[in-house]
């Protein structure tokens, strides 16, 4: 699959590799749940992404909403525990945040699953990753970003003023502790121009 990018200004570099770990920040969001953002975590991060764009088996999926089927607006990916990645940098990126969480987590990152929003009409409505372990248990799951920006809404689900972080171009963003119960996101439907994204989301066995 060929899809049109406009590379980053800061990331004209081909050579695909991870920065450190140590400038996360961590935003408390309340009622248990936090977020950690390090913007630009992976350099190369266009290069990846045409990796990814070209070379990932994409699928498009149909579900039930009401009485009709309708088209996921998204394309997905799902590499279970024990799985090739589809590329050597995200076996680095899921044992570095394994290693980074192990004594707050407890566990590994074991899964990945991926999506790629072609461009503003892809989306994710609101939701928390509650099949599993953490509909009931705090947990992690961390996402990578690759391609153009887009913006990841938080909002409690008791009510409440939404939370807006944009992300693309290698960033790295970690919603932990009771976020997946207390907590949605989403990736909303943009009107502007929006370039191709895809996110990268590492979970812990469990969890989806």
């Amino acid at each position: 699959m060929s899809t049109h990018l406009q590379g980053s200004l800061f990331d004209q570099t081909d050579e695909v590799r991870l920065g450190p770990l140590d400038g996360l920040r961590r935003t408390a969001l309340g009622d248990g749940a936090w977020i950690d953002l390090l913007p630009g975590w992976l350099h190369g991060a266009d290069a990846l992404f045409a990796r990814l764009a070209d070379e990932v088996p994409w699928r498009a999926e149909r579900r039930q909403m009401y009485e009709h089927m309708v088209d996921v607006p998204r394309l997905l990916a799902f590499y279970g525990a024990g799985d090739a990645l589809p590329d050597p940098v995200l076996d680095e990126a899921r044992d570095a945040l394994s290693a980074h969480y192990a004594d707050e987590l407890g566990e590994p990152f074991t899964t990945a699953g991926l999506c790629f929003y072609r461009d503003g009409r892809d989306s994710v409505a609101w939701h928390g990753d509650r099949i599993g372990r953490g509909a009931r248990e705090d947990t992690m799951v961390a996402i990578l970003s690759v391609g153009a920006p887009r913006d990841l809404l938080l909002r409690p689900r008791r009510g409440g003023t939404p939370v807006r972080r944009p992300l693309g171009h290698g960033d790295l963003i970690v919603m932990g502790g009771s976020c997946q119960r207390t907590w949605e996101h989403a990736i909303p439907k943009s009107a502007r121009a929006a370039g191709p994204r895809i996110s990268v989301q590492f979970r812990p066995h469990g969890v989806q």
